[in-house]
């Protein structure tokens, strides 16, 4: 029987690989959701769950689960997750004819807080833009730096996107003297982004210093690592923590808060929900909607240490 289980298990890995096309990181967080669903149902059935006992569970036992993550602690957002990959093992089995059990989707996925973006104000992110490196290194590694950190708040990109820029790509923007970038994002949805005149003087500075890019092709990455290889964003993030340290910056302060900083900037200065949408990449506008909160908020502190009513006591 637990011979069974463990071929559905591998037959949905292989779906969720192959079908769905989910990241490395996203399949290894679904497939831990699931192990310590069934760890979990291990311990509270006396015994490691057959197909036929998944298919028996009662909505109780599945709320039993979600109590034991409240009671150990675990943070909405992961337990919402990993309420969404056993629901998604749950409906490959029945889709496969292995298991049904219709008490899962009697459930609610577990209501999380609405997230609002932190932003950095503008001054904020005058400095860490300008903000130079502690550490001894290579020139090019800083004007490196410099330029991934401009597509980030200068255009918004995703850190994935901005790393996956091929040296071509790059080459024939900075040949062709324009400046917008066809950018494919999630879901496999291009876009259009302008680049500001400082972010393509980065690119070009960086190109230029770079040892290593002459050599490569035109699929190769643009943005290459000390070793030679491309780029890994945790070296990205690695820098960012620096700067945030160096200027004494809140722990919110991530290469993603650069793109928030870009949205919330963008719409304090009139931008409109609907090109601010289109620029993000975003593929509902209720998505870029909660900037309008982080815009609401900023304009309300304003408002309460100018307005003169707004001091009378």
């Amino acid at each position: 029987m637990a011979a069974r289980l463990t071929a559905a298990r591998e037959a949905w890995r292989d779906w969720l690989k192959s079908e769905r096309r989910l990241a490395a990181h996203t399949l290894v967080a679904y497939e831990h959701d699931v192990a310590t669903f069934l760890d979990f149902m291990t311990t509270y059935l006396g015994a490691p769950p057959t197909l036929e006992a998944l298919a028996k569970l009662k909505p109780a036992e599945f709320r039993a689960w979600l109590a034991e993550r409240a009671r150990q602690g675990m943070a909405r957002s992961s337990t919402a997750r990993a309420f969404s990959s056993v629901r998604s093992f749950f409906r490959f089995l029945d889709k496969n004819g292995l298991a049904s059990n219709a008490s899962i989707g009697a459930l609610k996925t577990p209501k999380l807080p609405r997230a609002v973006p932190k932003a950095l104000s503008e001054p904020d992110m005058e400095e860490v833009l300008e903000a130079e490196s502690e550490r001894e290194r290579a020139p090019w590694i800083d004007k490196r730096d410099t330029a991934v950190l401009l597509l980030l708040y200068g255009a918004g990109l995703r850190i994935a996107e901005a790393l996956g820029l091929s040296k071509g790509t790059v080459e024939a923007l900075l040949k062709s003297g324009q400046d917008t970038l066809a950018i494919t994002g999630k879901g496999n949805k291009t876009r259009i982004v302008p680049l500001l005149p400082q972010a393509l003087e980065a690119l070009a500075a960086y190109r230029d210093a770079c040892p290593d890019l002459a050599a490569l092709g035109p699929n190769d990455a643009f943005f290459l690592g000390a070793r030679g290889g491309p780029l890994d964003p945790a070296i990205v993030q690695k820098r960012v923590r620096e700067i945030r340290a160096q200027l004494g910056l809140p722990e919110s302060v991530t290469p993603h808060a650069l793109r928030h900083s870009f949205a919330t900037h963008l719409l304090g200065a009139g931008g409109d929900l609907r090109t601010i949408q289109e620029l993000l990449g975003h593929a509902s506008l209720s998505t870029t909607q909660r900037y309008t909160d982080v815009d609401a908020a900023r304009l309300s502190a304003v408002y309460r240490a100018a307005h003169p009513r707004a001091k009378v006591r």
